[in-house]
């Protein structure tokens, strides 16, 4: 029995991973069957909670463990999930050389006493983790005859004639420049200043970007762009159907997305619609910070998060890491990236190259969807490949903006630390309060609601709830993560 969360490419067409070809075949090849447990889509941290405290757990369990209260050194040390290290020693050879050949992997896949915890999706070529960042429409920088922006101040400059030349031509100043969902966009904009919204690290230190001096002239411009228009006034309440109706209704000049989520959505949606539309990957802007800064923490971790986890529960515990295992290998890697050979890929001189089955699906589903029902490239006990990326995203502008947002710096980028159990519970109760404070005072500070005067008493109460106490569990954790 395996438990997890159902990608949402999958869940368009199928209802479970048991009706991937993949799975079907990994059964025939291994001579194990897996009975899939999904949970409600958007139901899923409430479900594991729920499974976890019951302490009826199934045999395999796929989830984010840094996530998780105590973070997993306490799922293993309240046995609920088993030290790997000897099981992967006995029966995981293609993990093992994966490790031996990709150390940052390896590192990222263990906590800081060397316990292996879990089989993690590994993704060590950066060319398939720089897949976010910002996004302009590209044809109205050509009707403006403006270039893409490459500082903090040529986008300011670009926003402000999205705001007043009309770029969309239909006679009314009704462009909205820059868009956001709620904070999850507008808040990378505070790359450019040499920091983050959050938690990063400056010189191998930690810090929390609103506490630092540079935060205060993020905040201001924010307040100075909100106040001239060029962010969406309903930035604090956009959700996702809101976000995508500004940008595919001919509004949006702006915002940060995914190369293929977003860009590459929008610009097949608007196909029919509005053949001229075309986004463009900017650089993550230079502003005072001094560097073009990428923040997004896909760019710096090699191991993203969740993996699956083999509970106390699991009577198969050697069947279990040989299945886990053939995933790694040259065989399984072939089958959980592309599928079926013959009908989903076909070796083209060495190289796995999709059929029109996928690229141009007779049902018309997307390539993102048509490879879901063949493959696991949103995440398995896998190594993604590269060349599903350079196949997927089909368009030469998300090529394009992929190898854009690679320049950027990802020094600032905190990666997978692991924090006691301790620290875990310290952090919580600390970051809970403060974030949520940082979140009200953003949205205060931007609208014009707060002075900018009050901006020091902002720092100070956020120190007055103790963040000194959790930047000093961050850095022991970075520093037992360093020395790995």
């Amino acid at each position: 029995t395996y438990w997890s969360p159902i990608s949402q490419k999958v869940s368009d067409t199928t209802k479970n991973y048991n009706e991937l070809a993949c799975y079907i075949e990994l059964e025939k090849r291994t001579g194990i069957h897996i009975n899939f447990q999904h949970p409600p889509f958007g139901q899923e941290k409430e479900q594991f909670n729920l499974m976890m405290a019951s302490n009826d757990y199934p045999d395999l369990i796929w989830y984010t463990w840094t996530d998780i209260p105590g973070g997993p050194a306490k799922a293993v040390n309240d046995k609920a999930i088993i030290k790997l290290n000897d099981a992967i020693d006995k029966y995981a050879p293609n993990l093992k050389k994966a490790f031996g050949k990709y150390p940052d992997s390896r590192k990222d896949s263990m906590l800081d006493d060397g316990t292996f915890y879990m089989f993690p999706f590994m993704k060590p070529d950066k060319a398939v983790r720089t897949v976010y960042g910002p996004q302009f429409r590209k044809d109205w920088l050509d009707k403006l005859q403006m270039k893409v922006p490459v500082t903090i101040d040529e986008m300011y400059e670009v926003l402000k004639a999205f705001k007043e030349k009309d770029p969309n031509g239909n006679g009314q100043k009704d462009e909205i420049p820059f868009v956001s969902q709620k904070l999850n966009e507008i808040k990378y904009l505070s790359a450019a200043w040499g920091l983050d919204y959050g938690i990063y690290i400056g010189k191998n230190t930690i810090k929390y970007g609103p506490i630092e001096p540079a935060y205060r002239n993020y905040l201001s411009t924010m307040r100075q762009w909100y106040k001239e228009g060029l962010i969406d006034p309903d930035f604090l309440t956009n959700d996702a159907k809101q976000f995508d109706a500004k940008i595919t209704g001919n509004k949006a000049g702006a915002f940060f997305g995914l190369a293929s989520g977003n860009m590459g959505r929008y610009m097949n949606l608007m196909l029919e619609k509005d053949p001229k539309y075309e986004l463009v990957g900017a650089p993550w802007a230079i502003g005072p910070g001094g560097n073009s800064y990428n923040t997004h923490t896909d760019a710096v971790r090699p191991i993203t998060g969740p993996g699956l986890a083999i509970t106390t529960k699991n009577k198969y515990i050697p069947e279990s890491v040989k299945w886990c295992d053939y995933q790694y290998s040259d065989e399984g890697s072939l089958l959980m990236n592309f599928g079926i050979e013959g009908e989903s890929y076909k070796m083209v001189n060495g190289y796995p190259t999709y059929t029109d089955l996928i690229l141009k699906n007779p049902k018309g589903l997307t390539p993102d969807q048509a490879v879901a029902r063949y493959a696991t490239t949103f995440g398995a006990t896998m190594i993604y490949d590269s060349r599903y990326i350079e196949q997927i995203m089909a368009l030469p502008q998300q090529k394009a903006a992929m190898k854009t947002w690679a320049q950027g710096d990802t020094s600032l980028t905190l990666t997978t630390i692991t924090p006691t159990s301790e620290e875990s519970s310290k952090l919580a109760s600390i970051m809970n309060s403060v974030n949520t404070y940082r979140d009200e005072m953003f949205g205060k500070f931007v609208l014009g609601q707060e002075p900018m005067e009050n901006y020091d008493k902002f720092v100070q109460t956020i120190k007055n709830m103790k963040i000194d106490d959790a930047l000093k569990a961050y850095q022991a954790a970075l520093d037992r993560y360093n020395n790995r």
